[in-house]
């Protein structure tokens, strides 16, 4: 092992060596803590990156992916409650393809391939049904790839062809959907699977169709569609109507200091009227025009009529004439139908009341306030909708109560930010200060033991002397003479004292290189002293 390498794992020896009990307890602990931090990230480096396989599938499906995943000894996830199954992404692909050979996920509505079974055989009854059936399968499974939506089911009524006109009767279609988790379906995607089911059926109109959830919600109705009944409509109005005016009123006598209430009563019946119009155009030319003449004019021999033995009998007057005239004229007729539909959920009347704080509304005219809320709600007099706009003085207990609470609400947040802050701290601090208290301590440790190892040499100068402070202590005994080029050396300490101070091991260090120059050459020390002490007495 190079000797480099050596120097450093002796040093670190020494260093965990001069620990304490809970320097070497918090040092194991921060070893341990990084240890565990680089498996945790070892283990989420290697783990493989999951896709999914299947999403939207029932039990019964899930339970054969997860059987032939089991045996071809592929990992896996499940998710969404079971309905996901998730493996790892380079395996999605070739697992699909043994899923598809194995028939899985296995379809719960067939489409058009139920034509494919029918024989010659087939009754006509029997071709309707499938057909009918086949349409329902391909609708639920459109549906079924709609966002949010985790099953369907289509049920379609459509009546026999009849010769009758009067007696024709519309198609109606019933949609179950099931939604994917808690979610919910909006209008725009209830909207889209209403025209999908009526475009699929010739005649069906999207009023006859119904959509239901799974928890027997009716998102559109037959006769009323995903507008909803007539008091859901009213409330939507009424909704609408005051937001409007009350957005009005915030602006103009400022927020807070009116309110707004509106009632409507909607129409439950709808009705139909068919219109025939036959108009004659200006100035028409006649489509098609006959004329018909017939004439007769009477001869010598004249007629008669037969006798008893066939024999011409003559009447006496042979002579005479006859002449017809015949006009026949076709005129173009305009012909113009018009065919009008009212749905229910008309306004047949509305009331509008208004409540103006007295104090906002101070300077105010009462009239013109009340002309401006029968504009914007379209308030009609003639079918005897009213408005009424009242000032009175509003009562203050409810802003205080929720202004209250809201404080309330505020200082509560607030304490729990701080709480929050000060447990982060604390547990920043609880890591940090040992972890720091033990650098500390080691780099102290270490600058002492470079201290105590590797000492500067002192130069002795007359000022050095002067400097050095000296203690009335009786000197050691003589140590071991030494050669004059060896360095000397502080004589170690047997007694197992406290480790002392540098200051005093540098002391200690002056007064070794003071003998040891005393004993090397005397005479120029003695000269030295005395220099010092004629300089002192002059000064």
């Amino acid at each position: 092992m190079p000797q480099a390498v050596t120097n450093v794992f002796q040093r670190l020896r020494q260093a965990v060596g001069g620990f304490t009990l809970a320097q070497r307890t918090i040092a194991i602990i921060g070893v341990a803590v990084l240890a565990l931090g680089a498996i945790a990230l070892g283990s989420w480096l290697s783990r493989p990156q999951l896709a999914p396989l299947f999403t939207g599938l029932n039990p019964a499906d899930a339970n054969a992916v997860v059987e032939q995943l089991r045996s071809s000894g592929v990992t896996y996830e499940l998710a969404d409650g079971g309905a996901t199954v998730m493996v790892p992404q380079q395996d999605v692909y070739d697992q699909r393809l043994a899923a598809a050979a194995e028939g899985l996920p296995s379809e719960t509505s067939d489409g058009y391939t139920l034509l494919d079974d029918m024989g010659v055989t087939t009754s006509e009854f029997q071709q309707s049904v499938t057909y009918k059936r086949a349409i329902e399968g391909e609708l639920a499974r459109t549906i079924e790839s709609l966002d949010g939506v985790g099953a369907a089911s289509v049920q379609l009524a459509i009546p026999e062809e009849s010769v009758f006109v009067s007696e024709a009767v519309d198609p109606t279609a019933s949609v179950f959907v099931e939604t994917q988790g808690t979610s919910t379906l909006a209008p725009p995607q209830v909207d889209a699977i209403v025209h999908l089911t009526s475009a699929a059926v010739s005649g069906m109109k999207p009023e006859n169709v119904a959509v239901i959830d799974q928890a027997g919600e009716t998102l559109s109705a037959v006769g009323v569609g995903t507008t909803g009944s007539t008091d859901q409509q009213a409330g939507e109005y009424e909704a609408r109507v005051a937001g409007s005016i009350q957005e009005m009123l915030d602006q103009v006598v400022g927020a807070g200091n009116a309110t707004v209430t509106v009632a409507a009563e909607m129409t439950n019946e709808s009705s139909e009227r068919v219109d025939e119009t036959y108009t004659t155009p200006d100035e028409a030319v006649p489509s098609n025009e006959q004329t018909k003449t017939e004439s007769y004019t009477g001869g010598a021999g004249g007629t008669g009529v037969l006798g008893p033995d066939n024999i011409a009998v003559p009447n006496g007057d042979a002579g005479g004439s006859y002449e017809s005239t015949e006009t026949t004229r076709n005129n173009v007729v305009n012909k113009s139908t018009e065919t009008v539909t009212t749905p229910p959920g008309g306004v047949r009347r509305q009331t509008v009341s208004v409540a103006v704080d007295t104090d906002a509304a101070a300077g105010m005219d009462v009239g013109a306030l009340q002309d401006l809320v029968a504009t914007a709600a379209g308030v009609d007099a003639a079918r005897g909708d009213e408005v009424t706009v009242e000032l009175m003085a509003f009562s203050d207990a409810d802003a205080q109560t929720a202004q209250q609470a809201l404080d309330a609400a505020r200082q509560a947040e607030e304490a729990e930010r701080m709480n929050e802050i000060l447990r982060t701290s604390l547990i920043a601090a609880a890591i940090a200060v040992p972890l720091l208290a033990a650098v500390i301590i080691f780099a102290v440790r270490s600058r002492r033991r470079r201290e105590t190892e590797v000492a500067p040499p002192l130069e002795l100068t007359a000022e050095t002397l002067l400097l050095t402070p000296q203690q009335p202590e009786p000197l050691p005994a003589p140590p071991i003479p030494t050669p004059i080029d060896a360095t000397p050396t502080v004589p170690l300490e047997v007694d197992p004292d406290p480790e002392p101070e540098p200051d005093q091991l540098v002391l200690e260090r002056q007064r070794a290189e003071l003998e040891s120059l005393a004993r090397r050459d005397p005479q120029k020390t003695a000269e030295v002293l005395r220099s010092l002490m004629a300089d002192r007495v002059d000064a």
